[in-house]
């Protein structure tokens, strides 16, 4: 190709000229004209050499080459245009495909989301195609496209490219997840402390699983945000502490300053002073204290204290076993009978469950045995009369054991369990003051260390001879001569050894007083001092509460968070300005824990 030729990226150049040279060509001179170009599309002109170019063939003698060359060039044209063309028409469907992929992944993950938050199944038992229930996954897509062509379309084609089956579920479902993961320890970073509850459970597989989940303040709201769940492998404290704390880690939170607080179940595993869970955790986030559900505390006061009895523990074994009993389709038929004919005026009442988890909720039970056993004893005597086998020995043996101690120990635990049940409605309320709850556990000890006096068991006393006397049951207790040990028999024995002393009617009077014990032990060791302190200062910073802004139980909680004191002190001066300046200004004053956090944060 000529050096001095200029060749255009696309065609022929083609300047634009008013004038150019003219070049003598025998008589004549010739002159190049840029009107040519309109008939010429293939014609080029080279200013420099002041010479016409054919640009397929790029010669000025045309005659050798001119005609192949423009063959050529025609053809290569036609073919680069038609090859744009085709790129364009395959980048547009390539598009179109991708808009519609993802819309329709889209889809499916809605449906997924909406099922993983209205806590529904997803999978069904057969999700074939002949199958009249295939499951909610499989229900609601079908359900869209009837009324979507694309989803449609996509489901009713290559069987490949469903995107429905359990592995491409559980991979949205995980995608979603970390996505939700993301946004939680965004925030938890953002308001900084935070605290940890944690629990651990068997899935359907029997297999151990911990549950965790971050409790912080984030916008004006408390957030209690699940987490993760992690296979539980060791269920020591150790291996639990140490799966907490890699959790924590894998998310960048900083627990050993920002966590401010553990909760969870009052298993010793987790609650050990020295050697538990809570324990493990605190020493190396110094301000992660262990504050158990108060509620829970109560209930596993009443449970360590009953089973620490073996008189209670089979008190509370009979209860059920009469219910039990009476709860069954003849007897409880004989039952109505009986309380209609007892008690005409009165509505028949059932004998209640007693739950393990929910101790307080016994009191119900033994008040309605108390109210109602005159019927129970008369409904036992009537079928143990009956001759009818199995039911009539049953019947028998549960007569038997309803004597002055099942009285004794029925009538106190009325009481107890009526005192703690004051407390442990009030625990579970969701206007909780938590200064007056502290008040009432010291109250309720109080209370307990009371009965332990000859005045109260005499009052208690006189309701047992009321109960037996309607009952028609012998206070008296069949005074048996203790069998001595054969290392006894040549000894003169002037005291019993390990014999309970009756009063004068022949109840065992120290069995009250030991669970009297156990329940005063058991509420002063589940009941901290500490947490206690933490009660009643986050009951100060309530605006409703009598306690708001005092500074004794402020500074007792600050000591607990090492806060500066004397700092603490100014501010709670300088709060007290602020919101009488508001009272001035008629401005109002918060009314809530969290209106009072809002009016500190700017």
């Amino acid at each position: 190709m000529n050096k001095n030729r200029l060749v255009g990226p696309v065609g022929p150049v083609q300047p634009s000229l008013t004038n150019c040279p003219g070049t003598q060509h025998g008589t004549r001179k010739r002159t190049f004209h840029s009107s040519w170009y309109k008939d010429y599309s293939w014609l080029e002109y080279s200013v420099i050499k002041d010479s016409s170019y054919c640009f397929a063939c790029s010669f000025s003698n045309w005659k050798k080459h001119h005609v192949n060359a423009m063959y050529a060039w025609s053809q290569y044209k036609r073919a680069n245009e038609g090859n744009t063309t085709m790129l364009n028409s395959i980048n547009t469907n390539r598009k179109k495909v991708v808009e519609e992929n993802r819309y329709y992944i889209k889809t499916i993950a809605d449906v997924l989301l909406l099922t993983a938050t209205q806590n529904i199944a997803q999978r069904g038992h057969r999700e074939s195609g002949d199958s009249r229930n295939k499951g909610n996954f499989l229900a609601i897509l079908d359900e869209i496209a009837k009324h979507d062509q694309l989803i449609e379309k996509k489901l009713r084609g290559c069987a490949d490219a469903k995107y429905t089956s359990h592995q491409i579920q559980n991979e949205i479902l995980q995608g979603l997840a970390e996505m939700v993961q993301i946004e939680i320890i965004k925030e938890v970073k953002e308001c900084e402390v935070f605290s940890v509850i944690a629990d651990e459970t068997k899935d359907l597989q029997k297999k151990e699983q911990m549950s965790l989940v971050v409790r912080y303040y984030y916008n004006g709201v408390i957030h209690e945000s699940f987490l993760c769940f992690q296979a539980a492998e060791s269920l020591n404290a150790a291996g639990l502490s140490a799966m907490i704390i890699s959790c924590l880690e894998k998310h960048g939170l900083d627990y050993r300053n920002n966590l401010v607080g553990q909760g969870y179940d009052g298993a010793s595993v987790m609650s050990g002073k020295h050697s538990g869970v809570s324990a493990r955790i605190q020493s190396n986030a110094r301000f992660a204290f262990y504050v158990h559900c108060n509620a829970h505390c109560l209930n596993l006061v009443l449970v360590d204290a009953t089973k620490a009895v073996p008189e209670v523990v089979d008190f509370f074994a009979l209860l059920q076993q009469l219910h039990n009993f009476v709860s069954g389709s003849y007897v409880h038929l004989r039952r109505l009978d009986v309380q209609k004919e007892l008690y005409p005026v009165e509505q028949p009442r059932e004998l209640q469950a007693l739950s393990d988890t929910r101790w307080a909720c016994r009191y119900t039970a033994c008040r309605t045995m108390r109210d109602r056993l005159p019927a129970v004893l008369r409904l036992l005597q009537d079928i143990a009369l009956e001759r009818n086998g199995k039911r009539t020995v049953e019947a028998r043996g549960l007569l038997l054991q309803i004597d002055i101690q099942f009285l004794g120990l029925l009538v106190k635990f009325c009481k107890v369990l009526g005192d703690a049940k004051c407390l442990s409605d009030m625990l579970q309320s969701s206007t909780l003051d938590l200064a007056r709850a502290v008040d009432l556990v010291g109250a309720l000890i109080d209370t307990f260390q009371d009965y332990r006096n000859e005045k109260y068991f005499d009052e208690l006393w006189k309701e047992v001879e009321e109960l037996a006397e309607k009952s028609k049951i012998s206070v008296k207790i069949d005074r048996r001569n203790p069998r001595l040990s054969s290392k006894f028999l040549d000894s003169l024995v002037m005291s019993t050894i390990g014999q309970r002393k009756c009063d004068d009617e022949g109840f065992p009077r120290p069995l009250f007083n030991q669970v009297l014990d156990c329940l005063i032990v058991e509420l002063k060791r589940r009941f901290l001092k500490k947490n206690c302190e933490i009660m009643q200062g986050v009951q100060s910073l309530n605006p409703k509460s009598a306690t708001f802004l005092n500074e004794e139980p402020l500074i007792a909680f600050g000591h607990i968070f090492e806060s500066d004191l004397d700092d603490l002190k100014h501010e709670v001066h300088q709060i007290k300005r602020l919101l009488d300046q508001r009272i001035k200004s008629d401005l109002g004053t918060p009314s809530t824990l969290l209106d009072f956090i809002l009016f500190l944060e700017p």
